[in-house]
């Protein structure tokens, strides 16, 4: 099995960026959803409640500067905020954990505001700052302002057996879904349809890591990421009939990266595309009455 994909979202919701290489720290990769829209009670926003989100462009400076980009080719740079620089803390919330981020200057918020809402622009100056559910997870496991893991795997052959599965339920056809919809950090060529759901620690290239849970889908997964149009029911009427894992309909397996022994530092190692991928460990983990 291969590394067929990599993909960094630095602004939550926003779209994404796919080097060939990404540094992998214990939060995530290097970048990923490190910025984020709060609305006016600090709580997230995503494409859930504006699809158009998805529409804006994003960059990484070397210096860490944010760029974004509207469909109308306006665009803002955007300094990261951070407390020993003096820069406001506000309080936010990303599925009912609590935490501080530092916020960005008004101009940002303006910027914003005139494209997609009265939201604020915020940068996890610390990503010590936010615990992995420690229902699956150890103690000192943190995440970026990601849904609720550092990392997001899925598979092509996966992808592959879904649109079979759509296709069947609709035939009157049905377009083919591409992987963006489902807005994974990393994608793995040559496995078995829905191999992903048994592994349970994996080794790609030179870093080992933790599949913790599967991923249950939203609303997300039925907008098109290049038009940030809702395209109806689909994958979830059909991962709901046909692939359900902890009571969800599941797609993709969510990771924590393991520390290599005596790597110090952020950066735990990088991941390549073409980088080998090896299931170290597998077997069951969930009840069979959780994941009906």
């Amino acid at each position: 099995m291969l590394l067929t994909g990599l993909h960094v979202y630095p602004v939550k919701s926003m779209y994404r960026l796919s080097p060939d290489s990404a540094p992998v720290e214990p939060w995530g990769l290097a970048g990923d959803r490190r910025w984020m829209l709060a609305d006016p009670t600090g709580r997230f926003v995503s494409q859930r409640e504006n699809a158009a989100l998805g529409q804006i462009r994003t960059g990484i400076g070397p210096d860490g500067t944010l760029t974004l980009t509207a469909p109308d080719g306006s665009r803002i740079e955007v300094p990261a905020p951070a407390v020993a620089a003096g820069d406001p803390l506000a309080e936010v919330e990303v599925w009912g954990t609590r935490f501080r981020a530092a916020e960005a200057p008004k101009e940002a918020h303006a910027w914003i505001a005139e494209r997609l809402g009265e939201y604020r622009l915020v940068h996890l100056d610390d990503p010590r700052a936010r615990p992995v559910d420690p229902d699956f997870a150890t103690p000192g496991d943190t995440v970026s302002m990601a849904d609720g893991f550092p990392l997001l795997l899925t598979t092509t052959a996966s992808l592959e057996r879904l649109n079979e599965l759509i296709a069947a339920e609709h035939p009157e056809g049905h377009e083919a879904l591409p992987m963006e919809r489902f807005r994974p950090n990393v994608v793995v060529g040559g496995a078995e349809p829905w191999a992903e759901d048994g592994w349970r620690r994996i080794r790609i290239g030179e870093l080992t890591f933790k599949v913790v849970k599967p991923c249950g889908r939203c609303v997300i997964t039925t907008t098109d990421q290049e038009s940030g149009e809702r395209r109806g029911p689909e994958p979830l009427r059909t991962l709901a009939r046909h692939h359900r894992l902890l009571k969800k309909a599941a797609f993709g397996q969510n990771l924590i990266p393991e520390r290599p022994a005596g790597v110090n530092g952020d950066v735990l190692g990088t991941l390549r595309l073409d980088d080998d991928v090896e299931v170290l460990e597998d077997g069951a983990q969930w009840p069979a009455d959780a994941q009906m």
